[in-house]
């Protein structure tokens, strides 16, 4: 009997959800996608050093020496997102996904100058634009904004997706991809409720299965591609979705588990389905996604989410910038982050608070309590301590 990676991998195509290149190299994903927060952890590895060295010395030279610490931060982080990208690329034969600023969720036209940005960055470097697909969160600003990057031949991926709502406007608009998130659905329903679910009754698992059978049903050429999972038995219960993002942590527990894995989710049998058809345009859009308590809490606290988490690595690239110019303060970007995290000031970050990747809270979370500490905090980030001048 083969593992159920192997057996995954017959009829779904996976994907590696970390911008760690050697977990890349290990598992050999089609695919692979990341995030600040990603990037943020893959930055604190001694090995990746050197990328965001340069990085930095490469953003200060193009914006030169009277540019604020800021400022050359903010375009390290766009260029060092393109680098781990370049890397990946190196490895993986598909594609990459690069994510556009979270800040620009709500702003159609900023998320087209930073899309475009990140492409122009990536055919620079000799890298068709069929290879990357642009992160997009799906707000519907960020749906109509993937809609025209489309028809310019940028492919995109919408995130923090979590209502079928999100998912029809995304089809209707000709998205590539989507990315509903698993495990963060499981979350809210495990808080509102107090239930535990098991995999076939996992409110985000049958969510995905909904997308997926309706996108099936109607012919929509938008790949669903799961995300964002808590366990093997969700991963399990989607065998078959067109495509899996999945943690290394995860990727090894499939890797080292045998037993039967049957397929659940399949074209021919969504084809046959009674399903009722939903035209989406803005008001019905908003009207849906106001209605969906879950979907309105979870798209909010996800876009908090990867904002923390992208200001938490810029704070780091600032002050990895002071330590390579040379000046002398001491400060500590651990504790820093820590405490934009920790927002009721208990001394701990919850799940919930930390809203950024999951990946990232499971790898920082050294004791797997559901917990992060200020110590873990900072043994997790490379306990980001530099001299910087007063």
């Amino acid at each position: 009997m083969t593992n159920l990676l192997e057996q995954l991998r017959e009829f779904t195509i996976v994907v590696a959800d970390t911008g760690d290149i050697q977990a890349i190299e290990t598992f050999t994903p089609r695919d692979a996608t990341t995030n600040p927060s990603l990037i943020t952890a893959a930055a604190q590895m001694p090995q990746y050093q050197a990328i965001v060295d340069d990085t930095l010395k490469q953003a200060r030279a193009k914006l030169g020496k009277d540019a604020s610490a800021s400022d050359v931060a903010t375009l390290a982080f766009d260029r060092l997102a393109v680098s781990f990208g370049l890397k990946i690329l190196e490895i993986i034969p598909g594609r990459v996904s690069t994510e556009v600023d979270a800040r620009l969720s709500y702003d159609t036209e900023a998320t087209l100058e930073k899309a475009r940005y990140l492409i122009s960055e990536y055919e620079a470097n000799g890298v068709s634009r069929d290879r990357i697909l642009i992160k997009i969160a799906s707000t519907w600003e960020g749906i109509k904004a993937a809609e025209i990057l489309e028809k310019e031949g940028i492919h995109c991926n919408l995130t923090l997706l979590f209502g079928l709502h999100q998912a029809i406007a995304c089809a209707e608009a000709g998205v590539t991809l989507i990315s509903p998130f698993v495990g963060r659905i499981l979350d809210w329903y495990k808080k509102e409720t107090g239930k535990e679910y098991a995999p076939t009754e996992d409110p985000g698992v049958l969510s995905v299965t909904k997308i997926y059978n309706y996108y099936k049903k109607f012919g929509y050429k938008t790949e669903v591609m799961g995300a964002s999972f808590r366990n093997i038995g969700e991963i399990s219960e989607l065998a078959g979705c067109d495509l899996l993002t999945i943690s290394p942590k995860l990727l090894e527990q499939l890797q080292s588990t045998e037993a039967e894995l049957p397929r659940k989710l399949d074209p021919e049998a969504a084809a046959n389905m009674e399903i009722e058809k939903i035209s989406i345009d803005k008001a019905t859009f908003d009207k849906m996604h106001q209605d969906d308590k879950m979907a309105f809490e979870k798209l909010d606290e996800g876009i908090k989410g990867f904002t923390k988490a992208l200001e938490a690595l810029e704070e780091l690239l600032k002050d990895r910038l002071a330590r390579l110019e040379g000046e002398e303060k001491v400060c500590n970007a651990a504790v820093d982050i820590f405490r934009n995290y920790d927002l009721d000031g208990d001394g701990f970050i919850t799940r919930e608070e930390w809203a950024g990747t999951d990946v990232v809270f499971d790898a920082i979370d050294a004791n797997h309590d559901g917990k992060i500490t200020a110590e873990e905090m900072a043994a997790g980030l490379g306990s980001a301590v530099c001299l910087v001048e007063a």
